[in-house]
Parts: C-alpha cells; sequence; structure tokens
C-alpha cells in the first residue's frame, strides 16, 4: 500500500467486530524531493495531522519533504531507498538503525537506560537547585560588596535571564552536533564560571559570572527531556518521565533549605562552592558515562563511516541532502518563536500563565525570607525548611501524573483516535484553582504572631498545581501546533523566564508596601484571572485556531473518521502509553 492511504487494517482488535485502524510509517511514496507528503510540515499553517508526531526530531533543521522515519525505523539491511542521485540513475540509501541495533539507546539494557536518567535527572536538579541556592543569603552578598539588595538580586535575574536566551542557541546546535558535545562543552564552562564567583572580590565579578552560567546550565535544561526520549519507547516511558518531570521544580524547592543552613554556618561563598561541587559531579558522569543518544548525530556518524569503508557516497543521512538552507533554519529558530508569542493568541495567553506560574515560584524565594526571618525572626536555615511542603506538593503531583494520562487515553477512544488538542486542557481546567488557594493560605495566615505551620502548608496545593499546569500546557501547544510546536514551546520559555527575573527585582518593595497579606493576595488574584485562560481556550480554542495562521485546525479530521468508518477506532502508534508524557520534556515543560 502507499504509505501516505491513511487507515490500514492491521491484526485483530480489540472489539470483536471491528478491525483496528493503524497508521503506517510516514514515507514518502515516490522518494523523489518534491512536496507531495500529506503531512509535510509547512512553513506557516498545519493543515493535517501527523499521526507520528515527536518534536524530538529535527523539524525545523530539515525540509518539509525530509523523511524522518529514517531515525525510527529498524530495517534488516541498515537502510531504506532515498531520492535520486544528481546522476539521475542511482537513488541514495538513508542508513537507518538494524533490529535490535545496539547503537539504538532504546535497545540498550534497562539497567544502563536508567543509569542515564538517573545521570541526566540529578543533572536537571543540579541545574534547577543552583538557580535557587544562592537567594539564601542575598544580605550575606549586599553587606559584604556595600550595594543594595536590589543589586544583590541581580544575582538570580541574571541567572533565570540565561535560562531564557541560552535555548534559543543550544537547540539549535543540539540539531546539528548532537547532545554530548552540548552537555560537555556547556556543562564546563558553567563549572569553570563558578569559581570566579565564589571567590569574587566585587559585584561586578559576581554578575558577569552568574550571566554566564544561567547561559551555560540552560542547556542541560534544553536538552535533558529529549535525552530521556531518546533513551524509553513510548510504553516504557511512563515513570521515567513522571519522575524527571518532578527534578526541576524539586530543585529550586531544595535549594534555599540546604543553602539555608550552609550559610548560615559558612557564609554566602560556600554556597557557591557547593553549586560547584555537584555541578562537577554531574559534568564528570553526563560527559563521560553517558554516550550520544540523539539518533539523527549517530546515524550521519554511521553513515560517514559507512561511505569511507566502502568508497561509495550513497550512504547518507537526512541531514547530508535534506537541510534548509541555514538563513532559513535562523529564521525558524530565532524568528518564529516571536512570530508565535506575538500573532497567536493561544501562544501569548499559555506563555502569560506559565510565566506567572514561573515569576511565582522565583517570587517565593524573595517572600519567604520576609515572611520567616523578617516576620518571625527565624533563621536562613529554619527558613529554607518552610520550602519542605512546596516539594512535598511537587511530588505528589509527579506520582499522580500517570493517572492523569490513563485518563486521556480513555478519552481518545470517545474520539475515533483523534481528539481536539482541547481535551489537554482538562487537567489545567482541575489543577489551576491549587495556585491561588496555597497563595491565599499563604497570605493570610503570614501574620507574624501566627504559627509558621499556616504558610508552610500553602507551599503544598502550589507545588501540587505547578506539575500538571506545565505539562497540559506544553501537551496543549504541541497539539495545537504540531510541526511549529518547537518554536511555540521555545516563545514560552523565552519569555518566562524573563518574567521570572525580573519579578524578583520588585518582591521586596511590593511586600513593604502592600504588606504580608496583600501582597500574596495581589498575587492570588493574578493566579486567580489566569484560571479563566483554560476555560477559554477549552470553549472557543477550536475557533481560534481555525482562524489561525499557524495552530493546527482539525481541517482533516472529519475525513481522517470518515475514511475509518467501519473499521474501528484509529490508534495512533505512540498513543498506547504516556504519550502526554512523553511531550512534557525537554527546554519547553520545566524551569
Amino acid at each position: 500500500m502507499d504509505p501516505y492511504e491513511l487507515p490500514t487494517t492491521e491484526g485483530p482488535s480489540a472489539h470483536p467486530n471491528q478491525a483496528q485502524v493503524q497508521y503506517g510509517p510516514i514515507v514518502p511514496g515516490s522518494l523523489a524531493r518534491r512536496p507531495t507528503n500529506p503531512i509535510s510540515r509547512s512553513a506557516t499553517k498545519e493543515t493535517i495531522r501527523d499521526p507520528n508526531l515527536d518534536v524530538n526530531l529535527p523539524y525545523r533543521t530539515l525540509s518539509g519533504d525530509a523523511n524522518l522515519s529514517e531515525y525510527t525505523t529498524e530495517t534488516a539491511a541498515g537502510e531504506i531507498p532515498g531520492p535520486i542521485e544528481p546522476d539521475g540513475e542511482h537513488r541514495y540509501k538513508l542508513v537507518t538503525f538494524l533490529p535490535n541495533d545496539p547503537e539504538n539507546p532504546k535497545n540498550w539494557s534497562k539497567a544502563y537506560k536508567w543509569y542515564c536518567t538517573m545521570v541526566v535527572a540529578a543533572t536537571c536538579f543540579v541545574v534547577a537547585f543552583s538557580s535557587s541556592v544562592v537567594t539564601a543569603d542575598i544580605a550575606g552578598v549586599s553587606d559584604e560588596f556595600g550595594v543594595s539588595e536590589e543589586v544583590a538580586l541581580l544575582t538570580i535575574t541574571l541567572f533565570v535571564v540565561g535560562f531564557g536566551v541560552g535555548p534559543m542557541i543550544f537547540a539549535p546546535l543540539s540539531e546539528v552536533y548532537g547532545r554530548r558535545i552540548i552537555y560537555g562543552t556547556t556543562l564546563l564552562v558553567a563549572v569553570v564560571f563558578i569559581i570566579p564567583g565564589a571567590v569574587a572580590k566585587n559585584i561586578g565579578t559576581l554578575l558577569v559570572v552568574r550571566a554566564i552560567d544561567g547561559i551555560a546550565f540552560s542547556a542541560p535544561m534544553t536538552l535533558v527531556g529529549g535525552t530521556l526520549a531518546d533513551l524509553w519507547r513510548s510504553e516504557e516511558r511512563g515513570i521515567p518521565m513522571a519522575a524527571f518531570s518532578a527534578a526541576p521544580f524539586i530543585g529550586p524547592a531544595i535549594g534555599p533549605l540546604v543553602g539555608g543552613f550552609l550559610s548560615d554556618a559558612a557564609g554566602w561563598r560556600w554556597l557557591y562552592w557547593i553549586h560547584l561541587i555537584l555541578a562537577f559531579i554531574v559534568w564528570v558522569l553526563i560527559t563521560f558515562t553517558v554516550p550520544e543518544t540523539y539518533a539523527p548525530t549517530i546515524l550521519a556518524k554511521r553513515a560517514k563511516k559507512m561511505r569511507e569503508e566502502s568508497g561509495k557516497s550513497d550512504y547518507v543521512t537526512e541531514e547530508d541532502i535534506d537541510k534548509r538552507p541555514f538563513g532559513e533554519r535562523m529564521r525558524i529558530f530565532l524568528i518564529r518563536p516571536f512570530q508565535l508569542l506575538f500573532g497567536e493568541l493561544i501562544v501569548f495567553l499559555i506563555s502569560l500563565y506559565m510565566s506567572v506560574l514561573y515569576g511565582l515560584l522565583y517570587m517565593f524565594f524573595v517572600a519567604f525570607p520576609i515572611i520567616f526571618q523578617e516576620g518571625k525572626g527565624y533563621s536562613a536555615g529554619i527558613t529554607g525548611l518552610m520550602f519542605i511542603p512546596l516539594a512535598v506538593g511537587v511530588l505528589c503531583s509527579a506520582v499522580c501524573a500517570p493517572l492523569v494520562n490513563k485518563h486521556y487515553r480513555k478519552l481518545i477512544s470517545k474520539y475515533n483516535g483523534l481528539p481536539p488538542p482541547e481535551l489537554r486542557l482538562i487537567p489545567m481546567m482541575c489543577s489551576c484553582w491549587f495556585i491561588p488557594m496555597g497563595l491565599f493560605i499563604f497570605a493570610w495566615t503570614s501574620y507574624p504572631r501566627l504559627t509558621w505551620v499556616g504558610p508552610a502548608l500553602g507551599g503544598f496545593p502550589i507545588g501540587f498545581g505547578f506539575i500538571f499546569l506545565y505539562n497540559s500546557a506544553n501537551n496543549y501547544l504541541v497539539d495545537a501546533y504540531q510541526h511549529q510546536a518547537a518554536s511555540a514551546l521555545a516563545a514560552k520559555t523565552c519569555i518566562r523566564s524573563f518574567w521570572g527575573a525580573g519579578v524578583v527585582l520588585f518582591t521586596v518593595q511590593m511586600y513593604a508596601r502592600l504588606g504580608y497579606q496583600w501582597a500574596s493576595t495581589l498575587l492570588a488574584f493574578i493566579s486567580l484571572a489566569c484560571c479563566g485562560i483554560p476555560f477559554l481556550f477549552w470553549t472557543y480554542g477550536e475557533r481560534i485556531r481555525q482562524k489561525s495562521k499557524y495552530a493546527y485546525a482539525g481541517d482533516e479530521d472529519e475525513k481522517i473518521a470518515t475514511a475509518s468508518e467501519g473499521l474501528g477506532p484509529v490508534v495512533r502508534e505512540d498513543d498506547d502509553m504516556d504519550q502526554d508524557l512523553r511531550r512534557a520534556r525537554s527546554y519547553v515543560s520545566n524551569p
């Protein structure tokens, strides 16, 4: 059959009187480079649902006609026919993995995959930890260098700005050079530049090295989730991805806890030394014990070796023959995110909501010392303990994440295997209320005369809501923007980082002018207003997508469903297990 024909009948169905409809691989039928693929990645409007969509693949680097099934297919010959060569007589041979190929990361032993998973998750934790550990003793920096607290807070601001800038650089580089070299070089730069911060003689040195570290540390956050997707098949990813999704939120919560006691005992410089020790450990582990996992890079090296050994030039990968022109790639990587951010209502409002949440997380690093140290007279170490309920809330939501995904899979069958993107908003509509709930508790139990229990426990519902909101937002953007999703997610990451960087600079003044209760209440009302965003898109999302220049509008879903009528539900190959956790990854879903 022509691989472009949408349903094919395969195997026994779960329904006794129906055959099961399954999508086959997306392989260009003619093998010539013509825009004949009905799931071609168009430059603007997404008109066709891609059943094999995987944001881990280099959609932005390769042309719209590239055969990306090369990277997901195992063939006995280790190759599939490619397009016609310039001589007009021969065809290129696209190199693929072999069945049970030991170089395919998905075929590595489960023990080794778990080892790699723990290393990259630890890296993610350390990076997130590094963003918050220095908040434990901002006053120490201010006193030693004789600067205002606002200037000292720039050590947080510049670091988080780097989180927004870095992915714009490292995401395209990783699609060209692979993950391992980006991990190794950027983490090395980050480790080296922690040292000047620890021994800084003036505030200028400290601010410069924090800015450099923020950019360098953004690379692992950009790549970690993608590495997990490289390692695990869709049916295996549930627990690894659930564990990973919690790591970036646990890190910021543990940072003030460790930093508080350490700064009380040894001073603010040891916050940088402990940061250096942890960063060096994960750099050694990820650089020397975790090999390359990115399939396009592995296959490109294999193709080069086969050309050298055979003396034939027809062993290639799509990267060798189908890259977009450099200028087009730069426009997609650097300009397209902002076209989506300022031209697409869905991207703008979802990014706004995620920015509010991200800013709230970093506001807490300033607000907790105000409430507990200034208001109640606690030490920095005891104040760090107040972050524990927040961390527990994050862990609880990570445990519940597979249950949410199970519910989503049940909903798929009701839509003949073609669910609208708005179904992704259900967890967001349920969990959005936890954020204002926690903030109202935090606000009105923060009187200095009251016990610590109220404001501390207010962090639990906030932590519990974080993962559900972030994952739902990421999944909605992916389903709504298909092959434009990486750009939409990059836009969200950039704007949220700049907002998170800015809020720490005015948090002290806000609490001073409004008071403990009303400052936190203001945040609660802002988060309450944002609760309307998922309900807005639940009601009007389809109409907004239809009028959008970029979003997938679902125009072809009815045709696909009609073609499948009488054959049973359409089952997408990667929807059987944990698809939403597969998508909740990389720079797109984590602080």
